[in-house]
């Protein structure tokens, strides 16, 4: 009788633990699919002018581009960080969130918000080739090329405007900035196979020092020279789509680049502790634009 009584609790607790695992399992189902929906969205309010759609097809989910080009969401393969970096896809590529506020130091391991790339994206929207690039090239501020498209250029002059006005009342501010270091450079990542953002005419170095590089300068001196730095810059910088490299692990303080989802992400989804009645929370959808992104993706998802 005992032995019975074990048995059906055994099997009690057993079914317990199946409708357990399945409601974690459903529950995890919604929240990717929420986020899925937002990072779309993302994408399409940071490139209107070059993401056109949504498709489903089977179990994959594509962007598509007004080339026709199809950007698969989620390759579905589990990934190291390493792996992530050299491959990712969209959903890689947004999974971490990038920091709006301060950074007092080098941040967390393996934690590089903005420095996974696709480049079939970034292809599309700023040129295939070198030739095809810099056609795209507009110059900036006294004769820096940027690339024109999806509002880079404008974006850069405008953050440049900002950051002399910035050095009138912060002397300090004007040793981190000048002299600028460079903009568009078509070459390859150092120890890779891709390309530099700066190959695209998407990234800005400014002034240099011995400590702005991880390959250059230790953790402990990376930690010192952000300590030193002068906090208005990255938030000029921010304000305008860009994203900073000392706010990345493999640190690149001098760096910075133009990558609008990367910022839009922060800004709309970046606190899960957000709770709305809907997937979009606090997006103005009060833009028909981007009313109409949301209505894309509902239809297609």
């Amino acid at each position: 009788m005992i032995f019975m009584k074990k048995r059906i609790i055994l099997v009690i607790l057993m079914v317990c633990l199946l409708f357990s695992y399945e409601a974690r399992g459903k529950v995890k189902e919604v929240d990717y699919n929420i986020t899925m929906k937002q990072d779309l969205l993302t994408l399409m309010m940071a490139y209107p002018s070059y993401i056109t759609g949504v498709e489903k097809n089977n179990d994959n989910i594509y962007i598509v581009m007004k080339s026709g080009k199809k950007i698969i969401y989620d390759d579905k393969k589990q990934k190291t960080f390493e792996q992530k970096l050299a491959n990712p896809d969209l959903q890689d590529m947004l999974e971490q969130i990038y920091p709006l506020e301060s950074i007092d130091g080098v941040v967390a391991d393996k934690f590089d918000p903005g420095r996974m790339r696709v480049y079939e994206l970034l292809h599309d929207v700023y040129g295939h080739s070198k030739g095809e690039i810099e056609k795209n090239l507009k110059s900036v501020a006294g004769g820096m090329q940027f690339n024109g498209q999806n509002n880079a250029a404008s974006s850069l002059n405008t953050v440049v405007k900002s950051l002399n006005e910035l050095t009138k009342s912060n002397g300090k501010a004007s040793s981190d900035i000048y002299p600028f270091n460079g903009t568009y450079n078509y070459r390859i990542i150092a120890g890779t196979g891709r390309l530099s953002p700066h190959a695209f005419g998407i990234a800005i170095d400014l002034n240099r020092d011995s400590r702005d590089y991880w390959q250059w300068a230790s953790l402990e001196q990376g930690d010192k020279r952000i300590k030193g730095y002068t906090k208005e810059i990255p938030k000029i910088f921010e304000a305008n789509n860009f994203i900073w490299g000392g706010k990345w692990r493999h640190f690149d303080i001098l760096h910075y680049e133009y990558r609008p989802e990367i910022l839009i992400k922060a800004k709309y989804f970046g606190n899960k502790d957000d709770k709305y009645d809907n997937w979009w929370g606090k997006v103005p959808t009060n833009d028909q634009s981007i009313k109409s992104f949301i209505d894309i993706i509902e239809k297609s998802l």
